[in-house]
């Protein structure tokens, strides 16, 4: 991968802390692919020879699913309020390029620091709620070791765990102690990803209060972490700017995020010529019953921005769904196209060496073909003659007759 930018594209090793959720249903079969229990692969570069060199840094004793009921039935966390296809595992996937490790020790290297990524999943998420913890390293890199002359795998960690925060249950106004109505009953550990990911808000340096997105804090995070642990030589981008640690397809949807932003802003913050405030809040005028008067101009503006938005989102979801599906047909191509040169590298070699006997050996064997082809095709054109059966008989005076 590259850094992209200013004309300029230039190697570097990147680190990248991203999640993906599951619900109840589709966890299954990601759950297939995590713990290495299918027999093949879609990803053609898995080598199951290879995955006694995975490491479990915690592993499940039974399925996601079932250690779920568990520990809902041993009121360790709480699912109330979720529906039934709610978001309820993280799998949380860290990752640095490959070329990272293999300069640094490779296998062994990727251990080491992965046990550290697994550490700071833990301080993340709490250790009781990660379910399991598995380094891969039986994912090949084609071009990797075709660089290197030898087997080079990718190293990437998959954690999933899942996403508790701490709820309040307060009495409610049925409660015959009214003194006790609005206070805490009782805290329980709540499985909601919306509030363990929720966006913060923090002052920027001109003093300006901006959102910042919870997988963007987790990225600082993560890189802080593994710097502050020793690991060093790679990068987790440049904030704010569009020099990101992407492909030139990842590129055009970080061109499309940047639009969402602006338009964000544009609903947080309203050109002082349109209105008189700049702030979205600040927009209308409050009743004393609580509620917000507007103009007609403004809220066609609100409302038109925000369906911009709305969209734009759309587009950023169709984009990365395409890159997912396009990265797949090209690992799976690579695969093939290395497979096939492995082949033909032989026939390669002896036609560079000696190409008018490579080409005679080659149609020698070809007439031969042919003529065997032709000949099969001639004997099974000639009729064989009639089966003459043997008569069956009822009986001795039928046989006589």
């Amino acid at each position: 991968m590259y850094i992209i930018g200013d004309d300029k594209i230039a190697k570097q090793n990147y680190s990248v802390a991203r999640v993906v959720t599951h619900n109840r249903d589709d966890i299954s079969k990601f759950e297939r692919h995590i713990e290495r229990k299918n027999d093949n692969y879609a990803n053609m570069n898995v080598d199951l020879s290879q995955s006694h060199r995975n490491i479990q840094f915690k592993k499940c004793d039974c399925t996601y699913n079932d250690k779920l009921n568990e520990m809902v039935e041993s009121k360790q966390i709480s699912l109330r309020g979720l529906k039934a296809d709610a978001k309820v595992y993280d799998e949380m996937i860290f990752d640095v390029n490959t070329e990272y490790f293999e300069s640094h020790g490779g296998y062994e290297f990727a251990k080491e620091f992965y046990e550290q990524a697994f550490h700071f999943a833990e301080k993340e998420m709490g250790g009781e709620y990660i379910l399991s913890a598995v380094m891969h390293a039986d994912e090949i890199n084609l071009a990797a070791s075709d660089k290197y002359g030898y087997p080079v795998y990718h190293y990437h960690l998959h954690i999933v765990a899942l996403p508790v925060v701490q709820k309040e249950i307060k009495w409610s106004k049925r409660c015959k102690n009214k003194a006790l109505v609005g206070t805490v009953k009782e805290v329980v550990n709540q499985v909601s990803h919306s509030k363990k990911w929720k966006s913060e808000q923090i002052v920027d340096e001109n003093g300006n209060r901006i959102l910042v997105p919870s997988y963007s804090l987790l990225q600082d995070k993560f890189f802080e972490y593994m710097q502050n642990a020793g690991f060093e030589d790679f990068v987790r981008g440049e904030k704010g700017s569009t020099r990101e640690n992407l492909s030139v397809l990842q590129y055009q949807i970080s061109k499309d995020e940047e639009r969402l932003k602006e338009i964000q802003k544009k609903i947080e913050i309203i050109e002082p010529t349109q209105i008189e405030y700049k702030k979205i809040d600040d927009i209308g005028k409050r009743t004393f019953t609580g509620k917000v008067q507007m103009s007609n101009d403004d809220y066609d503006k609100l409302t038109s921005l925000a369906k911009e938005a709305i969209t734009s989102r759309a587009d950023i979801q169709y984009y990365k769904t395409l890159i997912y599906g396009m990265q797949r047909q090209i690992d799976d191509l690579q695969y093939k196209f290395d497979r096939l040169r492995h082949l033909c590298r032989p026939y390669v070699e002896a036609i560079r060496i000696a190409p008018e006997k490579v080409k005679k050996f080659i149609d020698d064997i070809l007439v031969k073909a042919r003529e065997k082809a032709k000949a099969e095709k001639v004997k099974e054109e000639i009729p064989y003659p009639p089966i003459r059966r043997k008569p069956k008989y009822k009986s001795k005076e039928d046989f006589e007759r």
